[in-house]
């Protein structure tokens, strides 16, 4: 089977093979590229909206970017590729990063850095041959990927540092010359072509060519050459420049290394040190270059920085400095800029007797000692930016690295600074952390996905298994398996050392206010969180919510991986529980908790109006004031705070019941039933439907019992389940009978009806279905019992009936501007129409629906329309495109119905 491939590194292009795919136009090879840039993880929605629009985007750019999603999909489904995942806050692409050429590319520049220079010239001269012109071509202008520039100066720059290893010196002035005659101001290739002439016999050559750098230098930018390359010319004007390996082996002066001991091994971490790598690069080429690698605690920021250092050590002739500034030591105070200027100092060979007393003497001292010197300076573990600015050297050909919890956004906006967060580990990549500890083991995925994929927590869980052979894998999975036990089970050696104690020094830390709101975030149920909550629960303006938020993710507490959309990491939301349970009283966390319940009640009662009409009596407008509401002001604002906020309905449910507001859970159940059609996941909605009815039989609300009953049966009726739902209709309709109710009755009526359909009691089911239309006095509810009335009709072998009610229903479904009933009514005119013979008017209604299916992202829909189409076309004689769209069909239902998948493969087969 062929490969599918992506090509970033040139015009962005799909290969099936060696086959290139046809995608599109711009927008379409922008998503992929955004989407291919960063395999399995996710890219928000508005972070792709900000790439292909810029500032202006249209008022449609979600549903464009909706609809290029959809057909990238169909792309990716008609070549067996990889799958495009809808993960709020955005999507994700699927797929083996090495199936990318920029991800390629990195993986051969860090497999060439640790060998030999033969094999390393080999490896960056394949990394080079994927550039097939400049990256990202035929995205928008708005697109822009500046590291990949960055990637290739730092391939180029490596392979040709490998081939003057190699004494490739002829080879390499060819190839040189005529790179610095367009750039002069490139020093690093400029260097290297002066070791190549100097090498070949051509030092008058060499010499000529830095007086042409020193002179482009003083005209463009005022300075001389960098130091690096004032040493080369000294080295040449001494006829004395060794080979290269021997420069890097013996510089001038004595070099200086404060390098703590690394890691043998690092897990992952590709792209950070591809990042890492073409930092240096720009150190070399004479840009001042400072670096932050910020994160949570535990994620693994010094191991990272220690690893890349020893690594690339080799390429700072004069040395490197390393201090911990202690910031977060839960037994210690941050360190003074004094004392560790005192360490540097004393690490440049200062006595202490002439180490200043004065802290800005001792800066000076530091600086002018560091001025010139080709050094790598790492400072780990800052708190402000405020201990680091003292230490910061102030050669451009010096670069710094600071590790921090905090972002330290001071550095970014003085310093320029350049700022990575780091992640926590891929899941394959934590694995193979714990098997350096333990060995290989069937169950270390479990116990890697368990520790969050977090460093920290991921060695002490190697540690414990390494350390005992009585204790096992299963008993280890066992108890981290419980969340109660979960960061208790992360804990080694004392109450100093594990998770929850790293966890602890960062909280507190925290301003108090920023410290309540993280307390009261840990009150709120759901797996992400967002600035119109936190002001409901916290009784605050949303501006303020929003500033708390994000100081907390300013110090890596919680993650802002989208615009408003907080998430912290799994370990941290135990952390965040067992908190709020003992620093919080009871009567706080149930005030949360109901703030939090009437918050998702409004937004969902808002959003499900925006989809459609609503039948059933609850509203919630006045609930919350209108500043706190999140903009719902489009159909697809209100299908993508449903899509976001899923999983927190979900927890917010669980935890309400839990807590015995059996009102108001089934009321939330109620509200999110609308959300169906988009969101069609069996499991997930029937544990909600059969919540929302023990709800409120315990409420002993007898409304909204019937009402959480039709909702279960309509889940019965759309995913075919045994008996179609006909016992809880024929509950409902029992108990709407004696409240007086009219839309409650008609509904029970409707969904009886539907019931009685599907097992084949036509004259019951149309008599019942008949009495709905007749008592309807409300239009969605009229709209949908001529629908249904038409599907019973249609069972029964009334065709032209079928065909009349189902007319009038799209009419009404039209009026009221449902999408989704629209949707429905077009596909079943199609079939209608599809069984009475009539092909044009059947192939007319169904590609209208399919159309409507995708702008609106209703994917069971667009399923059972593309089953639909695929009939029309074999009725047609086109059997081609009738395996095409029964196809398309079995790789959608694969995802949202697998238990119709074998009816259609079936019907496929009969193609075949």
């Amino acid at each position: 089977m062929a490969e599918t491939r992506f090509q970033l590194l040139g015009p962005v292009q799909l290969f099936d093979g060696d086959t290139p795919v046809p995608i599109g136009g711009p927008a379409v090879r922008g998503l992929l590229a955004l989407l291919a840039l960063k395999p399995g993880k996710v890219v928000a929605l508005d972070e792709i909206i900000d790439a292909l629009w810029g500032h202006d985007p249209p008022a449609t750019a979600r549903t464009i970017v909706h609809g290029n999603v959809s057909h990238l999909r169909r792309v990716l489904r008609e070549i067996d590729g990889p799958s495009i995942l809808t993960t709020p806050p955005g999507y994700r692409l699927d797929v083996d990063p090495d199936r990318i050429d920029v991800h390629r590319a990195r993986a051969l520049l860090d497999r060439a850095s640790l060998a030999s220079p033969e094999t390393a010239a080999s490896l960056l001269a394949e990394a080079l041959s994927l550039w097939q012109g400049p990256a990202l071509g035929g995205v928008p202008d708005s697109l822009r990927a500046p590291e990949l520039e960055d990637l290739r100066l730092a391939v180029h720059g490596a392979r040709v540092d490998a081939d003057l290893d190699l004494g490739r010196h002829a080879e390499l002035i060819v190839e040189l010359s005529p790179i610095v005659r367009a750039d002069p101001l490139a020093e690093r290739t400029a260097g290297q072509l002066m070791r190549a002439l100097y090498h070949a016999g051509r030092r008058g050559d060499a010499l000529e060519l830095y007086r042409t750098v020193s002179r482009a230098t003083l005209r463009t930018l005022g300075v001389e050459p960098g130091a690096e390359l004032r040493w080369l010319h000294e080295r040449v004007l001494n006829d004395d420049l060794p080979a290269r390996d021997a420069v890097v082996a013996e510089p001038p002066g004595k070099a200086i290394s404060q390098l703590p001991a690394a890691v043998p091994s690092l897990a992952g971490r590709a792209d950070e040190l591809a990042w890492l790598d073409s930092l240096v690069t720009r150190a070399e080429a004479g840009e001042t270059t400072i670096a932050v690698v910020t994160g949570t605690a535990g994620v693994g920021k010094s191991t990272l920085v220690v690893w890349w250092a020893h690594r690339v050590a080799r390429r700072f002739p004069d040395g490197v400095l390393f201090a911990s500034l202690r910031g977060f030591d839960p037994h210690h105070p941050p360190l003074e800029a004094a004392e560790l200027l005192t360490q540097f100092l004393l690490g440049l060979g200062v006595d202490t007797a002439k180490i200043p007393e004065l802290l800005h003497e001792r800066v000076a001292l530091y600086r002018s000692l560091i001025a010139g010197r080709r050094m790598l300076v790492l400072l780990d573990d800052a708190r402000t930016a405020e201990q680091v600015r003292p230490l910061l050297p102030p050669s451009s050909r010096t670069m710094t690295v600071v590790t921090s919890r905090s972002r330290l956004d001071g550095l970014a906006v003085s310093n320029a600074a350049k700022r990575r967060v780091l992640g926590t580990l891929a899941p394959d990549d934590a694995v193979q952390l714990i098997e350096e500890l333990a060995g290989p083991a069937a169950l270390n995925h479990a116990l890697a996905r368990l520790c969050g994929y977090l460093p920290l927590a991921l060695r002490i869980a190697g540690a414990r298994l390494s350390a005992s052979a009585q204790r096992t894998a299963e008993e280890l999975v066992d108890e981290l398996g419980n969340e109660r036990t979960r960061l208790a089970g992360l804990q080694v050696d004392g109450a100093d050392d594990g998770v929850r104690a790293a966890f602890d020094v960062s909280f507190r830390g925290l301003p108090d206010e920023i410290a309540e709101t993280f307390l009261q975030l840990g009150a709120v149920p759901g797996v992400l969180v967002g600035p119109h909550v936190m002001a409901a629960v916290a009784q605050i303006p949303v501006a303020e919510a929003r500033r708390r938020l994000r100081a907390l993710a300013a110090h890596n507490l919680i993650a802002e991986t989208a615009r408003d959309v907080f998430v912290p990491h799994d370990l941290v939301w135990l952390y965040l529980r067992e908190l709020a349970e003992q620093e919080l009283g009871e009567k706080e966390r149930d005030e949360a908790l109901g703030w939090t319940v009437r918050y998702y009640q409004a937004v969902a009662d808002r959003a499900r109006r925006r989809l459609g009409p609503v039948v059933d009596p609850l509203d919630f407008a006045g609930v919350l004031a209108d500043d706190v509401m999140p903009p719902l002001d489009s159909v697809a604002r209100a299908q993508d705070w449903f899509a976001a906020e899923w999983p927190n309905l979900l927890a917010v449910l669980d935890a309400a019941y839990a807590a015995g507001r059996h009102d108001d859970v089934w009321r939330l159940a109620r509200l999110a039933h609308a959300y169906r059609v988009a969101c069609p996941l069996l499991d997930e909605w029937t544990r909600m439907a059969d919540l929302g009815v023990a709800a409120a039989e315990a409420a002993g609300d007898v409304a909204g019992q019937c009402w959480l009953l039709l909702a279960r049966c309509e889940i019965a009726l759309v995913f075919e389940l045994p008996g179609f739902g006909l016992a809880d209709a024929e509950r409902a309709a029992e108990l709407s009978a004696g409240l007086g109710d009219e839309r409650l009755v008609t509904s029970a009526d409707l969904h009886l009806g539907r019931a009685l359909s599907r097992l084949g009691e036509h004259e019951k089911a149309i008599a019942r279905l008949a009495k709905a239309v007749a008592e309807a006095r409300d239009a969605t509810l009229r709209g949908q019992a001529l629908s249904s009335c038409a599907q019973a009709e249609k069972r029964a072998g009334l065709l032209a009936d079928a065909i009349t009610h189902q007319a009038a229903g799209l009419a009404v479904d039209r009026e009221l501007g449902d999408d989704d009933r629209v949707v429905v009514s077009l596909g079943k005119l199609a079939e209608l129409s599809l069984r009475a013979g009539d092909l044009e008017a059947a192939g007319r209604y169904v590609w209208e629906a399919i159309d409507l299916a995708i702008s609106r992202e209703f994917v069971a829909r667009e399923g059972a329309l593309r089953l639909t189409l695929g009939r029309v076309l074999r009725a047609r004689g086109d059997i081609d495109g009738a395996r095409e769209q029964l196809a398309l069909s079995v790789r959608i239902y694969e995802r949202v119905h697998p238990k119709l998948v074998g009816e259609v493969r079936a019907e496929l087969a009969e193609l075949r």
